[in-house]
């Protein structure tokens, strides 16, 4: 039996809706892209992978805002 991961699937779809031309997009790709990339955020966020993308993003903003002072 074959698995598929879907956060790897969704991530897959996402690269392929952004590499379209900006011009050649309605609203509703545009919305519907956003909730795609809303779920995969959703998916990702529990993961080992999205806790360290999310402590990778704290220590910027913590360093910006250091930085900033």
């Amino acid at each position: 039996m074959v698995t598929i991961n879907v956060a790897v699937l969704l991530a897959v779809i996402v690269i392929i809706r952004l590499r379209r031309r900006t011009q050649a997009r309605s609203r509703f790709d545009e919305k519907m892209t956003v909730l795609i990339v809303l779920a995969l955020g959703i998916l990702l966020a529990p993961t080992p992978v999205g806790e360290g993308i999310a402590d990778v993003l704290g220590q910027l903003t913590t360093g910006a805002t250091q930085a900033a002072r």
